[in-house]
C-alpha cells in the first residue's frame, strides 16, 4: 500500500529541516572555534610601556644589543640570555598594525614554553576577528643547521597546520618566481625556513665579528642561544 503523498511530502520536509539544523549547528560550532580566544593570549599595550613614538625598545638597545656585541668582541663561546618580557617589548614596538593580502594584524605576543617559541596575534578578516597561533620548534641538527620548524599553525581552536603549509609553500615559490631575492640575506634564509622548512647555517656579522648559534635551549619564559666564533 502505498503511504500518501501528503505524509511523503511531510516527511521529506522534516528531513530537509533536521539537516539543516545539523548544518547550522556545526557551522556555529566552528565558527565558535575560530573566534576562540586561547587563554595563553595577552599582547603587550605597547601605550602602557611609556616609550615615545618611534622609539627603539630599551630592552633591545640598552640590555641585549650590548650583551651580543661585548660578548662577541671577546672571541669566547658565551650564552645570549632573551627574556620573554624583552622580546615581547621589541615585537610590540615594530609599528602595528600591519597589512597583508587584504588582512589586518595587530596585537601581536610571543611565549616561551618548554621546547618552543609560541607566536600569536589577531588578524581582521572582513570585520571578523581571530587569534592566530604559531609554533616554532628551532633545532640544529648534525650537520649544524637551524631549522625553525613551523609544529603547529591555529585559527582560534582550529588546528589548520596542513592547510598553512601547503599555502606557505605556495606562496614562497610564487615570491621567488616573481622577484629578485638576496638567497644569501639572512632574512632570506629564515623566511625559507619558516614557509618551506629550509635548514640554514645560523652564522650572522656582529660589526667586525661573526658569531655560530650553535645551541637553542627554551624554557618557561626564556630562550638561551649558545654563540660561537664563526670563521
Amino acid at each position: 500500500m502505498e503511504r500518501d503523498p501528503k505524509i511523503r511530502k511531510k516527511t521529506r520536509f522534516k528531513k530537509i529541516i533536521i539537516w539543516l539544523l545539523i548544518d547550522l549547528a556545526v557551522a556555529a560550532v566552528v565558527f565558535v572555534l575560530l573566534i576562540h580566544r586561547p587563554g595563553s593570549y595577552d599582547p603587550v599595550d605597547f601605550d602602557s610601556l611609556n616609550h615615545d613614538e618611534g622609539q627603539v625598545s630599551p630592552y633591545l638597545t640598552h640590555e641585549l644589543s650590548p650583551n651580543l656585541y661585548n660578548n662577541s668582541q671577546r672571541g669566547e663561546p658565551f650564552d645570549l640570555v632573551i627574556t620573554q618580557s624583552g622580546i615581547n617589548e621589541i615585537v610590540a614596538g615594530l609599528g602595528w598594525p600591519k597589512y597583508s593580502e587584504g588582512v589586518m594584524l595587530y596585537a601581536p605576543a610571543v611565549l616561551f614554553v618548554p621546547g618552543s617559541v609560541v607566536l600569536m596575534g589577531t588578524a581582521n578578516i572582513k570585520g571578523v576577528e581571530v587569534i592566530i597561533t604559531i609554533e616554532l620548534q628551532p633545532k640544529i641538527d648534525e650537520q649544524r643547521l637551524l631549522n625553525l620548524n613551523v609544529v603547529k599553525v591555529k585559527i582560534g581552536a582550529v588546528n589548520i597546520t596542513p592547510l598553512a603549509r601547503m599555502i606557505s609553500k605556495k606562496m614562497y615559490t610564487e615570491r621567488l618566481a616573481s622577484m629578485p631575492v638576496d638567497t644569501e640575506a639572512l632574512q632570506t634564509k629564515i623566511v625559507g625556513s619558516l614557509l618551506n622548512e629550509e635548514p640554514f647555517e645560523p652564522v650572522f656579522r656582529v660589526e667586525d665579528n661573526k658569531v655560530r648559534i650553535e645551541k637553542i635551549t627554551i624554557n618557561q619564559e626564556k630562550l638561551t642561544a649558545h654563540l660561537v666564533p664563526a670563521s
